[in-house]
């Protein structure tokens, strides 16, 4: 069961890094949440809708997709743990590179929850705007 926990959980974080929100639905149990730890704007828990309409809204924000560079890839039971790096270009053309750690906890072979552990203050100042700037678009072409 680790490999295929393994596989899915690579399998998702492609498919978010891609902002395929389509596969990555396909990775999550009903009721998944990621929490993403520390104390910046972006931190918080977020329920499986908001997981699907974030990776949905990442190919708008990183067109490069975050380019995932596994560093390691460990698995225990129902428990894998992910490094990796990003290395992408935002859709205002600034590199975006931050360090990721994730901890994922599966259910019958779905991702349930996870923990998310990366450079909240990088993503405020980099990710926040953008994600502003788009709501606001869309706000516009709605009115």
């Amino acid at each position: 069961m680790s490999e295929q926990n393994k596989a899915t959980v690579i399998k998702f974080i492609n498919a978010f890094s891609d902002g395929d929100a389509v596969t990555a639905e396909t990775c999550l149990a009903p009721g998944a949440m990621t929490i993403a730890k520390g104390f910046g704007k972006l931190s918080g828990p977020r329920p499986r809708e908001l997981i699907l309409a974030t990776t949905a809204t990442f190919k708008d924000v990183i067109p490069t997709g975050l380019q995932p560079k596994f560093v390691s890839v460990t698995a225990e039971e129902s428990r894998v743990v992910v490094e990796f790096e990003g290395n992408a270009k935002l859709v205002n053309g600034v590199q975006y590179d931050n360090q990721y750690c994730m901890v994922f906890h599966l259910e019958d072979g779905l991702i349930k929850q996870v923990n998310e552990y990366y450079c909240t203050i990088l993503a405020d100042e980099k990710i926040l705007p953008l994600l502003a700037e788009l709501e606001a678009t869309r706000d516009r072409a709605r009115d």
